[in-house]
């Protein structure tokens, strides 16, 4: 016969609405008594009922994961994989599960969104990306669903929490290495335009130069998806230019291990010939060849923190709109 909240609330000497208290996380107990009282919940092999627990209190425990694209596209990324690992880990420490978009199209993206909300099926939602006019914003904001954003939202988005970097400043470090160490022919390739982590970045890069009486190349700056693909079709557009740049700033390291792919292919030299730093600071960065300078941008951290966060919405719904800006450092190694 399965272990009851009675038998734990017995062996314990308390009441059975102290287990269940004490299930709930109850602040209202003490966490001398919490441990006791799990401790004989451990003794005894008992596991709390979610779907009871859910029907009773209208919470599913969950927390949904909104993608920036396909989840088979996303995941050669592996900032999205080390982000959600961020958030598993708060999550498990508060016993909430995730839940995660698989549309292979931005409507079908959507569409899984609505069925989230609409269906009761999460009690909150992390977007893991933020565009300029997303509607899937627009439809969380209209209808208060707790939510929050890895990125900065757009200006005029108000009352929305939000997980980031200072995106303009890294940028601007990492632009201002590169002239430090003699580099004015510059070239930046950054992500979709509609993207605002691209759009900081690209203003914190043409910034540097402005501060430094360099001329903005338009021709230098080159807009791609973030994948390996891009990186090489930025480097074949960049080998068009009349003049070749000295250092190239590509703003995932995905990418940038295109640009060293493509810059072999053509025989030119990392860093002889050209110098190349990076942003994400992920696993490909150290094992790539040469291993790539690049800015860490903590990505674990990013996804703890949202976490955190969207837990803090959900449990405390009236908590007002924080933004959380994660610290980034330029890691130096042998790409410049």
């Amino acid at each position: 016969m399965a272990v009851t909240i009675k038998d734990v609330a017995k062996i314990a000497n308390v009441a059975p609405s102290t287990v269940s208290r004490v299930i709930a996380n109850s602040p209202s107990i003490s966490e001398k008594t919490k441990k006791r009282i799990r401790k004989v919940m451990d003794e005894l092999g008992y596991h709390p009922n979610f779907n009871a627990r859910s029907l009773a209190n209208q919470s599913t425990q969950a927390i949904g994961l909104v993608m920036p694209s396909s989840a088979n596209k996303t995941f050669l990324n592996p900032f999205f994989p080390e982000v959600i690992r961020g958030i598993s880990t708060f999550a498990h420490v508060k016993d909430y599960s995730l839940y995660m978009t698989t549309g292979e199209t931005e409507e079908e993206i959507f569409r899984d969104v609505v069925k989230m909300v609409q269906g009761k099926r999460v009690d909150g939602i992390v977007v893991l990306y933020s565009r300029q006019d997303d509607s899937i914003i627009q439809y969380l904001l209209q209808n208060n669903f707790p939510f929050v954003l890895i990125g900065k939202p757009s200006n005029e988005m108000e009352n929305i929490t939000y997980i980031d970097n200072d995106n303009y400043k890294a940028t601007r470090e990492v632009t201002d290495y590169l002239l430090s160490l003699g580099h004015t022919r510059i070239a930046f390739v950054g992500g979709s335009k509609d993207l605002l982590v691209t759009k900081d970045r690209l203003a914190g890069f043409t910034d540097a130069l402005k501060l430094n009486d360099l001329t903005i190349e338009e021709a230098y700056i080159k807009h791609m998806e973030f994948v390996q693909e891009g990186g090489k079709q930025a480097v074949e557009e960049l080998l068009a230019c009349e003049t070749l740049p000295s250092a190239i700033v590509v703003t995932d390291d995905v990418m940038a291990l295109g640009v060293l792919s493509a810059l072999r292919e053509e025989n030119l030299k990392v860093p002889e010939d050209i110098s190349v730093v990076s942003f994400n600071n992920s696993i490909l960065s150290e094992i790539a060849s040469p291993p790539l300078t690049t800015i860490d941008v903590h990505i674990y951290q990013l996804g703890y923190e949202a976490a955190k966060c969207v837990i803090d919405r959900i449990e405390v719904p009236d908590t007002a709109p924080k933004s959380v800006i994660v610290p980034t450092k330029l890691i130096v190694r042998q790409t410049c």
